[in-house]
């Protein structure tokens, strides 16, 4: 038969809202292109472990920025129908304005 080993929950060590405000910023400053989703929802997941509202609020700043970044990583490129700067204008038809 089987031994029985009776598992106990693990208790997180309660951690201060500096610490995890720190962790935010690190997240902040190393995210890429390739890793701000997963990013992202792990700061969103570290937000939620602050207790007080007005120690959430000193996290806002990297939050903003970090939203800014998913968006800014997260939109395709844009399909060039025009000229490049700088270029000859194009020309659109062959009739003339008044027309």
């Amino acid at each position: 038969m089987a031994k029985r080993i009776p598992l106990n929950p693990v208790v997180a060590e309660a951690r201060s809202a500096d610490e995890i405000i720190a962790e935010i910023r690190g997240i902040y400053f190393k995210t890429t292109k390739g890793t701000i989703l997963k990013d992202f929802d792990r700061a969103i997941d570290l937000l939620k472990t602050i207790e007080s509202p007005d120690e959430r609020q000193r996290a806002t700043v990297y939050m903003d920025g970090l939203a800014e970044m998913r968006t800014e990583f997260s939109v395709p490129p844009s399909r060039r129908t025009s000229a490049p700067r700088g270029g000859p204008a194009r020309r659109r038809s062959g009739r003339s304005p008044t027309a």
